[in-house]
């Protein structure tokens, strides 16, 4: 109970230390202070000064100290507040505080024409070279970093998608990347800060001058010496007091804008990298002796700094030989995490990937140019299939292929390719008749086998015309990605994959899990379940149906068909609802005689039942079955083969290399379901008829 009591006011202590003070400023310029409490503050005013000044120097990159910008604003409003107080107790006393008056008598050396010229000198530094110099430097920064920044996140979203980093890392890293801009672009601003103190302090000064000599010779009838020596070495005095914080300020702006080194504090980096130079310390510590030889300059000077250098230059070539093997040893480190030669580095450079994307060269523009989204279309298919199937698609890694033909580009599982394809540059695919008068390529879209062409960009608008539907490049390969995955979903859902959803699932649903794995079944057979369940088309996505219903079969036994038909027959309502159309099922039936043909012809197999059927019965049923799909198809309707559930399995593996894309279910799903039965064809034998 005592540590949030202690910690709580700390914390709002912070919250208000900042409004306080900035409202205790405004309050400076309206209200006089007592010269105690200038003095007070004015010293507070350059010790806060050289802070900034040793923090700036000691961050190892700028974001580090990113509240800069509003530091700088606060410190000139609080220096400017510091110059109306002085003014206001100069015009008003003809006294101003003990440091003030220091300044004026001790700095200056008591003359008027000594502190102008201190004043001016100071004034010119910091406006004319370090304030300019500043802003410059600050304002080519932001441009620098906006216009880099779309680069930056597209090399972000391309370690994202190839699996470099993670999310959170992505997350971090767009973090830094918007932080940086918002620095540049608010140091591009407060840079005008200092530029406007400056202005500021020269009017202040003057304006003390004039004002202080006036009151002194009209209001107190001072002498003229008598009035120019009081009131002018207090405005000097006050304009020196303010500027030597302003120029500090001003340094440190200049610091925070040309640090161009992150890796270690200015100081470390200047200091290893002018003592890394061993011949320029020579040569430098050579030259100032040999300045000795002059006639007429001093030679101790010379002599004292020459040495020194050398002196330097000796230490550094003794400690250069061991500097040299850590260089070199740091050097072979780097190198070989570059090329690795271990037995461990090796196997992770011939692992083969998940999934692959190959681009010929020319389009590598698809992914790293003006314009290019396909990597971020990518990533917005990885979350599209998961909603879908229920399977994390695995990043895809993308390359450039020099093997690959012009405008081509081909898509891999395993190592294996699984899809090939084009996209010219340039163009657009117009999908669609009578485009006979279009100039371009002839070509298909990939997935549906449609005709087209790929035309111009230019042409785009015409072909709309023409009643064409134009699609551009990355839509082309995306949409042939995602028809990849889907058809081998399977595959890419391997024993990791299986783990990873079981654990998640085990958060939320511990007792389904339980009873399933590892008592019943191992994750190799819930994954033998999963693949064929993909293998149909079924989305995986409702796992705690899956689970329950192996769960209840498992009991009984592990024969994969019965797991299988279990899994269904728990999604049955579920596939049912995805291949209905406005609750409407178009189904293909078997005649009832063929169906007592095939169900006699089932003998037990050791991967489960087979159809043992005479090869002309088999070629007819398949070739019959095509027919059907295809006609149904051509008139716009989308059917499902029904059968006995006792043969949905075998038929499924009869079908699959002829009619992959026509799904098979069962009477048991079709009655689990609400959709109404819409018969559209009924499959024969038609050996006799084709005699």
């Amino acid at each position: 109970m005592t540590t949030p009591k202690t910690k709580a006011p700390r914390a709002s202590l912070n919250q208000l230390a900042v409004p306080i003070g900035v409202v205790g400023i405004v309050v400076m310029m309206v209200v006089p202070i007592p010269t105690f409490l200038l003095d007070l503050l004015i010293a507070m005013n350059i010790t806060f000064a050289v802070l900034v000044v040793l923090v700036s120097m000691y961050v190892s990159r700028p974001l580090e100290f990113s509240s800069f910008p509003s530091l700088l604003l606060i410190a000139t409003l609080f220096r400017l507040a510091l110059n109306i107080s002085a003014t206001r107790l100069v015009l008003s006393k003809g006294f101003a505080g003990n440091v003030i008056n220091s300044f004026g008598h001790f700095v200056i050396s008591g003359s008027l024409i000594v502190g102008l010229v201190i004043f001016a000198i100071l004034l010119v530094i910091q406006f004319v070279v370090i304030t300019n110099g500043a802003a410059r430097v600050a304002e080519v920064g932001a441009r620098f970093t906006l216009d880099a920044m779309p680069g930056k996140q597209m090399a972000i979203d391309a370690d994202l998608n190839s699996g470099l980093i993670n999310d959170k890392q992505a997350r971090i890293r767009r973090r830094e990347v918007a932080a940086e801009a918002d620095f540049y672009g608010a140091m591009d601003g407060a840079s005008r800060f200092v530029k406007g103190d400056a202005i500021a302090a020269l009017i202040i000064t003057f304006i003390n001058l004039i004002g202080g000599f006036a009151i002194g010779v009209l209001s107190k009838h001072m002498p003229l010496s008598e009035a120019l020596s009081s009131y002018s070495l207090m405005s000097v005095g006050d304009g020196l007091v303010s500027q030597i914080p302003a120029l500090l300020l001003s340094v440190s702006t200049g610091l925070i804008v040309t640090r161009a080194s992150d890796s270690d504090d200015m100081s470390t980096v200047v200091t290893r990298q002018l003592s890394s130079q061993l011949k320029a310390l020579q040569i430098a510590g050579a030259a100032a002796v040999g300045l000795c030889l002059v006639p007429g300059l001093p030679k101790i000077p010379f002599l004292i700094v020459g040495g020194g250098l050398l002196v330097i230059a000796s230490r550094v070539k003794q400690n250069g030989p061991p500097k040299a093997e850590e260089t070199e040893a740091e050097a072979a480190t780097v190198s070989a995490a570059e090329v690795p030669d271990t037995p461990e580095a090796l196997l992770s450079q011939i692992m083969v990937e998940p999934l692959e994307l190959m681009l010929s060269p020319d389009l590598i523009s698809l992914v790293d140019g003006a314009g290019a989204d396909l990597l971020d279309r990518v990533r917005s298919l990885r979350r599209s299939l998961a909603q879908e199937l229920g399977v994390v698609m695995p990043p895809v890694r993308t390359r450039d292929s020099l093997d690959l033909p012009h405008a081509t580009y081909a898509i891999r599982i395993n190592g294996v390719e699984v899809a090939r394809g084009q996209a010219p540059t340039g163009t657009v695919l117009a999908i669609g008749d009578d485009l006979d008068g279009l100039p371009g390529q002839v070509g298909h879209e990939p997935v549906f086998g449609l005709e087209g062409k790929w035309v111009p960009v230019e042409l785009r608008g015409q072909a709309e015309l023409l009643g064409a539907t134009v699609v551009d490049r990355s839509s082309v390969i995306i949409t042939h990605l995602s028809e990849a995955v889907r058809r081998n979903a399977s595959r890419l859902l391997g024993r990791e994959e299986v783990a990873l959803a079981t654990k998640s699932l085990k958060n939320s649903h511990p007792t389904v899990v339980e009873d399933l794995t590892p008592a019943l079944l191992t994750l190799a057979e819930i994954q033998r379940v999963l693949h064929a369940l993909l293998d149909e088309g079924i989305p995986i996505r409702d796992l705690v149906r899956i689970f329950e219903a192996l769960a209840l079969a498992a009991k009984s036994g592990t024969e994969p068909d019965r797991l299988i038909e279990a899994a269904r027959n728990a999604l049955a309502p579920a596939i049912v609802a995805e291949h209905s159309v406005d609750g409407h099922l178009d189904v293909l039936t078997l005649d009832p005689q063929l169906q007592q043909t095939i169900m006699e012809s089932l003998r037990p197999g050791e991967g489960g039942p087979q159809l043992v059927l005479p090869p002309d019965l088999a070629e007819s049923v398949v070739a019959t079955a095509r027919q059907r799909y295809t006609e149904a198809t051509s008139r716009g309707r989308h059917p499902v083969l029904v059968c006995a559930p006792q043969l949905r399995l075998p038929l499924r593996r009869l079908m699959r290399m002829t009619v992959p894309e026509m799904p098979i279910l069962s009477y048991t799903d079709i009655s689990a379901g609400t959709a109404r039965i819409d018969t559209v064809g009924v499959i024969e034998d038609v050996r006799n008829a084709v005699l």
